[in-house]
């Protein structure tokens, strides 16, 4: 058998050659300048003194070295192109600063977290959150400085936390009547809608004082939080194209945009503030809105600044803890010897015979905040830390960092750093325990190879409110009930594929069987 080119006639193949020899030479000639800019870029960051760079085209930079889970993609160009764990790439137009090692972090969340502490200016963050009002993406500054005091000093206080202690009680309580009956009828469970409306519901009642279920706004609160972290989380253009935003009709379309998600939380918000606005007597725990409006004149904030600490809260508040917890799940599921030791843990640790696990009972589960540590570690709900930004030209290991450069932190990436922990990708709990590699190291902000929370001045304030919700959840999830993966095609398999916006969460919801265990 011949093939085409065989029969082809001498003259037609003179032809094909002399049409494509041009564009062969063009695509030659174009990686060799390709290259020979790209060496020069190189050379100029030495002579510049700024972090070593990974090879970029025009206009885009890196973009499309990047791809749909940023710190993974990140992780690895840090690892072949990085310095001492810094690294710059430019996100369309527009420098950006990555860090990848324990070391770097300490450098810019501890040695320079005063000249860093700020936040890159996002346009949908700044229509949305009523002017930047929040504590989140506010630049650092004084409003910063008094609405972190606020949520500090009167919100999340260890004492404010351990007021909520019956809300989480109850709601774990309600859930595990949700689980018992699956159990008893043999059903599967949606684990991801569980615990996210556990979360969601301990948040709702420490915000507001009451459930949404009741009052029939948990589905309009639901879509909210969706619409907002989409928002605030997706590929938003101007972003790493600025000049877009000089181009009106653009920058009309995304102001627009972000407007009507705001006033749809204006309506809301507005609602549930006015039932408490002349109702200010002081009871025995005020929820976070009477404490917010007691103290808003005391600040001298007024309600759009209350409502964009509102949405922080309950964006942050509610997506951190559901996260932790369908990991942790997915960990044990994954690991059946982790999953007996925490039960063997929890069914021995009860002070009194009763159905369910209390907060006083968890004092002493070593073993239960090892899991929850190590599911941190493996899976941050943010794997890249809200960006700093440097408000001054600085000079930090060797490397030059410009002003207004916005500088992002892979807490995924240190959390698997091999060169800072043992079995970097394997979950092993054992490992924060008293004879463990790790035992010493915490999530507090103090050990920057382990930062699910940040540290320094942006550290997470919501800290102590996740972990409460999370442990109590936790525990009583293996107390009462073993749990088994379904059977698909004849396989019992867990989908591990994440999804990146704002946070990192399972593409695929989880679902497992509970079996009841008799006590």
């Amino acid at each position: 058998m011949t093939m085409p080119y065989e029969t082809m006639p001498p003259h037609t193949l003179i032809f094909f050659v002399i049409l494509f020899l041009p564009f062969v030479v063009l695509l030659h000639v174009a990686v060799k300048q390709i290259a020979k800019i790209s060496k020069r870029k190189q050379q100029q960051l030495q002579v510049d003194g700024l972090p070593p760079s990974p090879p970029g085209l025009p206009l885009i930079g890196h973009l499309h070295l990047i791809g749909f889970l940023p710190h993974i993609s990140l992780r690895h160009l840090a690892g072949r192109y990085g310095g001492d764990g810094l690294m710059l790439v430019r996100l369309g137009s527009v420098p950006t600063i990555v860090v990848s090692s324990r070391r770097a972090a300490e450098a810019v969340m501890r040695t320079h977290d005063h000249l860093l502490a700020s936040r890159p200016p996002s346009t949908v963050a700044h229509t949305l959150l009523y002017g930047s009002r929040d504590v989140i993406f506010a630049v650092y500054g004084d409003h910063w400085r008094k609405a972190k005091k606020i949520l500090t000093s009167h919100l999340l206080t260890v004492k404010k936390v351990q007021s909520y202690r019956a809300v989480r009680e109850e709601e774990a309580r309600l859930a595990m009547a949700k689980v018992s009956d699956a159990a008893e009828m043999g059903l599967t469970m949606d684990m991801s809608e569980l615990l996210y409306s556990f979360t969601f519901e301990v948040m709702c009642r420490a915000v507001s004082g009451r459930s949404v279920k009741l009052n029939g706004t948990s589905t309009l609160f639901r879509e909210l939080l969706d619409v907002t972290e989409t928002l605030i989380g997706g590929f938003n253009a101007e972003d790493y194209f600025p000049w877009l935003l000089r181009v009106g009709t653009y920058r009309r379309a995304v102001c627009t945009r972000a407007e009507k998600v705001r006033k749809r939380w204006d309506e809301l918000l507005d609602r549930v503030m006015d039932d408490h606005e002349g109702k200010l007597v002081q009871q025995q725990e005020p929820d976070f809105i009477e404490v917010l409006l007691s103290h808003q004149h005391e600040y001298g904030f007024t309600r759009d600044h209350l409502k964009a600490l509102l949405v922080d809260i309950f964006v942050a508040g509610t997506d951190t803890s559901y996260i932790v917890l369908e990991f942790a799940m997915v960990e044990l599921m994954r690991n059946p010897h982790v999953m007996a030791r925490l039960q063997d843990e929890v069914r021995h640790g009860i002070r009194n015979s009763h159905d369910m696990v209390t907060e006083d009972d968890l004092m002493n589960m070593a073993y239960l905040k090892a899991v929850i540590k190590e599911t941190l570690r493996l899976h941050p709900p943010a794997p890249l830390l809200a960006p700093h930004y440097s408000m001054t030209e600085i000079h930090m290991d060797g490397y030059m960092v410009p002003a207004k450069t916005p500088i992002l932190i892979n807490a995924w990436a240190l959390g698997r750093d091999t060169s800072a922990w043992e079995d970097a990708e394997e979950f092993k709990p054992e490992r924060f325990m008293d004879t463990g590699s790790e035992t010493t190291v915490n999530f507090k902000g103090s050990d920057f190879q382990f930062l699910p929370f940040g540290a320094g001045r942006r550290m997470c304030p919501g800290i102590n409110f996740s972990l409460s919700s999370i442990e109590i959840m936790l525990a009583n999830l293996v107390h009462r009930f073993n749990w088994e993966v379904p059977t698909v095609t004849g396989e019992t398999c867990l989908d591990m594929t994440d999804v990146f916006w704002l946070t990192l969460r399972r593409k695929e919801k989880l679902f497992l069987a509970p079996k009841m265990v008799e006590m």
